[in-house]
């Protein structure tokens, strides 16, 4: 296991470009499986959950070949052989249940191993089986497993997410497209995996009206065509894990390639609160359906918010941006609540952050009070077991002068892509060490 030694109390300096999402290349990974003929993905992050993906759809008998560096060419025109799924790939990421929606159309009746991920306290996957059960997919949960039972032929329904989440409507979405007649999915997440899953089904020929609202109307297709190339879109969420480093460290930063309608409302929050910062360059997205712009940041006197901070499904605050809030909050004058709603233990991992100065009360497991402003201090941690909270131990290790050490970095490894090169690129002094 590879753990960092962190040097703080460094200013960071620069333009930091953006990778892409991870969130979005897990869905269109597991779509691909939906077209029998060859998809070629760019702009694929080159991180651990990717991989695992990939190692699930290999052992179920799909050719992905990397054609270079962030690019892959998914075949799925062979029969498939569910029977050899990898199961430590399929357990290890949350994203395998998208082949709930993927499979549906393909195989007739197979067992899906239960998925793992970030350790988030209780997350449901009832939304996913009702949502698919009005297609006609049948899913029985035993301990370990689904076993999976489609019907020869799925039906277009009318479907209301039992919740909005963008996994289960991704694959309410994927059961859809293939069904015969229409679909109406309402209350569906708009967020943005679900809309750049979207733009990639459409451009395989799938007929999905709605896009960007809560309300998506699909017209069943008979097949799925190749895509010479589809670019995944920029990730909203490291955009702004780039962004709390700046602002955590008081840096001057440009973080390059951001999509602007996912950032918005952090943006706002952050401007009240007394950061400085510039929105500049719009451009689309490589694929032409997304607005990106630069945001540059500048060293600033931050003055906590009169009102909680909280999450919501798109449009709103990102649910996982709102944990990156914290380090920034734990910088500015006053006493800020933090509420996180959706999950039942990420706001506990927070507490982590005592460890090097933070002044944190847990008011309950969705809800703590920070206050600020502190200097944070250096010290050695273990990085929990959940993605964003593990990338704030860093964030705050930027911050604090002195020398710091973080253990089980895999966690924080399976989402972003050549982070600590990218921070040391801007003068943060990170060396990873591998026992």
């Amino acid at each position: 296991m590879a753990y960092l030694i962190v040097e703080g109390g460094k200013k960071l300096s620069g333009t930091l470009l953006n990778q892409s999402a991870k969130n979005s290349a897990l869905a269109i990974l597991c779509a691909s499986v939906m077209v029998r003929g060859k998809v070629v993905l760019s702009d694929v992050p080159q991180i651990e959950e990717v991989n695992r993906i990939i190692e699930l759809l290999v052992s179920i008998g799909v050719r992905v070949t990397k054609i270079k560096p962030g690019t892959l060419q998914v075949d799925s025109s062979r029969p498939l052989t569910l029977q050899k799924m990898d199961r430590h790939a399929a357990e290890v990421t949350r994203a395998g249940l998208m082949l709930l929606g993927a499979l549906a159309h393909r195989e007739k009746k197979y067992k899906l191993y239960r998925s793992g991920g970030c350790k988030l306290g209780n997350r449901t996957v009832r939304p996913h089986l009702y949502a698919l059960g009005k297609l006609g997919v049948k899913v029985e949960t035993f301990p370990g497993f689904y076993q999976v039972e489609n019907n020869s032929i799925l039906k277009g329904a009318e479907i209301i997410m039992y919740e909005s989440g963008d996994t289960a409507t991704a694959n309410a979405i994927m059961g859809a497209v293939l069904a015969k007649g229409k679909t109406v999915i309402k209350m569906a997440s708009a967020n943005y995996t679900v809309q750049d899953l979207c733009h990639f089904l459409v451009k395989a020929g799938a007929k999905i009206s709605g896009l960007g609202t809560t309300t998506l109307t699909i017209e069943g297709v008979s097949k799925l065509h190749s895509v010479k190339d589809y670019p995944i879109m920029p990730d909203p969420i490291v955009a702004m894990t780039l962004i709390s480093a700046g602002i955590v460290t008081k840096s001057h930063l440009t973080i390059k390639n951001c999509p602007l309608e996912f950032l918005e409302l952090e943006m706002y929050k952050l401007e009240i609160m007394g950061q400085k910062l510039k929105i500049k360059n719009q451009h689309l997205s490589k694929s032409g359906a997304f607005t990106l712009v630069d945001i540059e940041i500048f060293p600033s006197k931050l003055v906590a918010l009169p009102d909680k901070i909280e999450c919501r499904p798109f449009p709103g605050l990102n649910i996982d941006n709102l944990p990156l809030f914290i380090p920034i909050v734990a910088t500015a004058k006053g006493r800020t609540m933090i509420h996180d709603w959706v999950y039942e233990d990420r706001a506990i991992y927070s507490l982590e952050l005592k460890k090097l100065g933070a002044k944190i009360d847990l008011v309950d497991t969705h809800r703590v009070w920070v206050e600020g402003p502190v200097n944070f201090l250096p010290n050695e941690v273990v990085a929990p077991p959940a993605l964003r909270p593990a990338v704030n131990v860093l964030i705050a290790m930027l911050a604090a002068k002195g020398r710091s050490i973080l253990r089980n970095t895999y966690t924080i490894d399976r989402g972003y892509e050549n982070l600590y090169e990218t921070l040391c690129a801007a003068g943060a002094q990170i060396e990873v060490i591998n026992e």
